[in-house]
């Protein structure tokens, strides 16, 4: 995964998981990678310095961050959020977030929850009807139209097999898949001519897509390069606008001694290689049904 300027494509890592406190989760991480613990608030806290980089641990809900979040107005206080936070801490996942890291050393996440297993982390996949995530936050290649077209094509190809894998065969696991793309949708982005200009593959995928709840949230992205035009659709949808794929199938299982991120890395690694030979033009999405 080579950036166009010759270096290392970089990824960012979330895992959601339940059991142990923030703080206990990040004084184990901490403890086993090194750094210094700086808290955001009493359920967030950042982490310096570490093996891995900078790493965050946090309940993975907003309205506990008002400092972070403060349009949700709410009227809770840091008070009222802290004690929200700790009444909902057994039923809302902690998260595990990395900074962006060389695609290379992605395989040393898996030490972070080792560390997190040993304090009690856990987590089979979902909670109740609701994924516990694995999400990956990928460099483009490039942000240019045709390879954001490539990739989607590929992932659409693709994702059928990508969510056999990921569940294994369980219909919970199943069910807890963020929502399919609408069938018109694909069929128009697996036209072997649609490749269109980066103002009408937004608008495209704004129309159909008006949502963060799917597997290839393109969002994000184009949120990005675009601001605007993705705010004047979407003015109240959460989007964080960054250059990267945000890649959101995947499920965490911690309770799991032997899980690893990896498999789950070298399913996407699959539309990698394909979205490279469709962007070359060596193939087109007709061939590949």
């Amino acid at each position: 995964m080579i950036a166009p300027d010759g270096g290392m494509r970089r990824v960012g890592v979330e895992v959601e998981f339940l059991g142990p406190s923030v703080k206990a989760a990040a004084a184990a991480l901490v403890r086993d990678l090194g750094g210094v613990a700086e808290p955001e608030d009493p359920h967030a806290i950042r982490l310096r310095g570490t093996r891995l980089g900078d790493l965050s641990v946090e309940l993975d809900l907003r309205h506990v961050h008002p400092a972070r979040h403060p349009d949700l107005n709410v009227g809770l206080g840091l008070r009222g959020a802290a004690i929200l936070g700790t009444l909902v801490s057994p039923f809302v996942p902690r998260e595990l977030i990395t900074a962006p890291l060389p695609a290379g050393r992605i395989g040393a996440v898996d030490e972070a929850l080792a560390s997190l297993r040993s304090v009690g982390a856990r987590g089979r996949g979902t909670i109740l009807l609701n994924s516990l995530s694995l999400h990956f936050n990928i460099d483009p290649p490039d942000l240019d139209a045709r390879t954001l077209a490539a990739f989607l094509k590929a992932f659409l190809l693709m994702s059928d097999e990508l969510r056999r894998q990921v569940a294994h065969g369980s219909l919970r696991l199943a069910l807890a898949l963020p929502p399919d793309y609408p069938q018109r949708y694909k069929d128009r982005m697996l036209a072997p001519d649609y490749w269109p200009s980066l103002q009408d593959f937004t608008a495209d995928y704004l129309a159909a897509n008006p949502t963060r709840q799917r597997a290839l949230d393109l969002l994000p992205v184009l949120a990005y390069l675009n601001e605007g035009q993705v705010r004047q659709a979407l003015p109240r949808e959460k989007i964080g606008p960054r250059p990267v794929f945000h890649y959101r199938l995947p499920h965490a299982h911690l309770s799991d001694p032997d899980w690893s991120i990896l498999p789950a890395w070298r399913g996407w690694l699959q539309v990698e290689r394909l979205a490279a030979e469709l962007g070359r033009g060596e193939l087109n999405s007709r061939e590949c049904v």
